[in-house]
């Protein structure tokens, strides 16, 4: 197994939060640590996703690739009729 540098990292947690990771941890028969590991990793994976979405949207408007205001409202308007309009693009 290769040598990973580590920091430590302290947080206050609520009690009840942090005995919702100690349950996890022994039903899953991991460390706390592994835990906190495992959910900070996925709420950075998620951060990061975000913030490309973010870019990539800019991008869009600033490449005019954007839908109109009246034909949002037009088609959420139709949603409650017989005839929904189909979702403009």
């Amino acid at each position: 197994m290769a040598h990973v540098d580590t920091k430590v990292l302290t947080a206050h947690v609520p009690l009840p939060l942090a005995e919702k990771v100690d349950q996890l941890a022994a039903r899953l028969e991991r460390s706390r640590g592994w835990i906190m590991k495992q959910a900070l990793s996925a709420w950075i994976d998620q951060e990061e996703e975000r913030s490309r979405l973010t870019l990539e949207a800019l991008a869009d408007v600033d490449a005019g690739c954007v839908i109109s205001h009246q034909s949002i409202q037009a088609w959420a308007d139709s949603l409650n009729t017989d005839t929904p309009l189909p979702a403009p693009r």
